[in-house]
């Protein structure tokens, strides 16, 4: 099997169990020669997450999948993973956004990390997803932090949304994406899966290192 299974019954995915990635480099640039996606296979940030999913487990309600921000990674790479957690592999990953505030020179790194209102930087850390609601930015969903470093999410109005400067065409033109308030945004074309896979009850992990 490529997943084990945890007392209790849970089943819990293994980073050794992951599909192999379709290209040599662990961490590859997000597209290939002919513009297709490039897989990547974050197996530390993996265990991170799953290390999370056990700790916070009286939080997270739904434990089939988890979303993973590999904030250690560039705004060009495709570093959001969705993982299905009972099969044991990541099933889609994503480009995705960062804070201005964690980047204010806009280099496509998340180089800091705050909980501060005000900041529009991003948090690292555990949060639960929560409601989907419609907003300025359309059909999004609302995040809870479960940690100290991340429990004003709600608050700071922390959410998954889709924006227009997190986009395909600019990552490789521009060699990066756009910047959030601090929200995690994805392209257009992606939010409704993304929204979806991860419904309420679930963890979404940031794993990021700060400057």
């Amino acid at each position: 099997m490529a997943a084990s299974l945890a007392a209790g019954g849970t089943a819990i995915l293994n980073p050794a169990s992951l599909a192999a990635p379709t290209n040599s480099t662990l961490v590859p640039t997000p597209f290939d020669s002919a513009g297709n996606k490039a897989a990547t296979r974050p197996d530390g940030v993996v265990g991170q997450a799953l290390a999370a999913l056990d700790s916070h487990a009286a939080s997270i309600t739904e434990r089939d999948r988890i979303g993973i921000a590999d904030y250690t990674l560039h705004s060009r790479e495709f570093r959001f993973h969705i993982a299905d957690v009972e099969g044991g592999e990541i099933i889609r990953s994503y480009l995705v956004s960062h804070g201005r505030g964690s980047d204010p020179q806009n280099s496509g790194f998340a180089r800091s990390f705050s909980n501060v209102p005000g900041s529009n930087a991003s948090s690292q850390g555990s949060f639960v997803t929560g409601e989907a609601y419609v907003g300025k930015h359309g059909r999004s969903r609302r995040l809870h932090g479960l940690e100290a470093q991340n429990d004003l999410a709600f608050d700071r109005a922390i959410v998954i949304h889709g924006a227009d400067y997190v986009d395909h065409g600019m990552a490789l033109n521009q060699g990066r994406v756009g910047r959030s308030l601090g929200c995690f945004a994805f392209e257009r074309s992606e939010i409704n899966e993304v929204l979806e896979l991860l419904g309420p009850g679930r963890l979404l992990y940031v794993a990021g290192t700060p400057a």
